[in-house]
């Protein structure tokens, strides 16, 4: 079986980009990254190794982008994530997170809404599996991963078109 993941591109979503009041946005991020996979591919636990795996997975998400050989994901140290880590959720779980997240007392501009529609919520809506990385704790934390206030993370897997979509959205 091949686990070979190819990066397929990547979006950002900075809500920096659509507040009119800098203040407004509370310093909110989007990242999605695209992989493509075989239909000869593992199971889920075996994408998901796969995308632990990957270079693109290396991205600190505090400005330092991919580093290839970095040993942090998000706030964490990469060598604690393991597939195991990931809980399967529904398509409505995942919804109230990012809802809950994006703030329901915040007036949203409608073209950041569009944009979370398309790039988001409707990836969420076709994907065949959804899973959810919780809250590691302290103890995986690495020296600095403390800069996000919010780190949500999801890996969307969409088996019809040979699709893996990892999902942060984080707040720092």
């Amino acid at each position: 079986m091949d686990n070979a993941l190819t990066h397929a591109g990547s979006s950002f979503i900075n809500f920096r980009r659509y507040a009119p009041d800098p203040r407004e946005h509370g310093f909110r991020w989007v990242d999605i990254k695209q992989l493509h996979f075989s239909a000869e591919s593992a199971d889920d636990r075996g994408l998901l190794a796969a995308l632990i795996g990957h270079e693109q997975f290396r991205d600190d998400y505090a400005g330092g982008g991919v580093l290839p050989d970095g040993p942090r994901h998000g706030p964490y140290w990469l060598r604690v994530i393991t597939p195991e880590l990931y809980e399967p959720i529904s398509q409505e779980k995942a919804v109230q997170i990012l809802r809950d997240w994006l703030d329901p007392l915040w007036d949203m501009p409608t073209e950041l809404e569009t944009d979370l529609q398309r790039e988001v919520f409707a990836r969420l809506a076709a994907a065949d599996g959804i899973y959810y990385l919780a809250e590691l704790g302290d103890e995986a934390n690495h020296d600095w991963g403390r800069v996000h206030d919010y780190f949500h993370e999801f890996v969307l897997i969409d088996r019809s078109v040979g699709q893996i979509i990892l999902i942060v959205a984080a707040d720092d």
